[in-house]
């Protein structure tokens, strides 16, 4: 799976080559391309954000500079999605269905987000990870890669898979590893007794 992030801060998303994802782009099941959306600014200053029209506070994404990182990974097989708190909440299905895209692109708004112009022209998917505001789309795309990438292929085993938790819609039981008694508390005896059926 190939996936283009469009970001302001590409500098942020070093926590997301770390452990299973981190394994997953070491072994090409993963490419992770990170594509900063101020190297489009036509600005000598490379300013990206303007005053919004009609007033209000904060500052609004400028639509060519999103629109022409945008068109430098394009392709029209590709998944585009917006992160955004108007956005429909990402959950374990939806995580499903986007790992069996090949392409992935994630818009990362900043600010008081991208001029709707550069929206409707893209029409992306609009996601978000909960009914809060963050400062920018950064930690929701790095939500969203961390969640689907355990479901492309070869990243983790299918065993792992089918006993997540939300997998048909069920929690996952609570575990437990050595020693057997910890601060008085002792492993279930239902799950000792396997253990030792196990070793037999």
């Amino acid at each position: 799976m190939r996936i283009d992030i469009l970001t302001l801060f590409p500098e942020s998303f070093e926590p997301i080559k770390q452990s299973i994802v981190g394994r997953a782009v070491e072994n090409k099941k993963i490419d992770i391309n990170l594509i900063n959306i101020r190297n489009f600014s036509k600005d000598k200053h490379k300013k990206v954000d303007d005053t919004p029209y009609g007033g209000g506070a904060g500052m609004v994404m400028k639509p060519d500079v999103v629109y022409d990182s945008y068109k430098s990974v394009y392709e029209p097989e590709a998944k585009v999605i917006y992160l955004t708190p108007q956005g429909k909440t990402l959950n374990q299905k939806k995580v499903q269905e986007l790992s069996d895209n090949e392409h992935l692109i994630l818009i990362c708004g900043h600010y008081e987000g991208i001029d709707q112009r550069v929206i409707d022209e893209i029409a992306p998917e609009e996601i978000s990870i909960g009914d809060y505001v963050l400062t920018g789309g950064e930690l929701p795309a790095m939500v969203l890669i961390d969640a689907v990438s355990r479901y492309v292929d070869g990243v983790l085993s299918k065993e792992s898979l089918q006993e997540e938790t939300f997998t048909n819609n069920l929690l996952e039981y609570p575990q437990y590893t050595r020693p057997e008694i910890f601060l008085g508390r002792k492993v279930p005896e239902v799950l000792m007794s396997r253990q030792s059926q196990k070793n037999r």
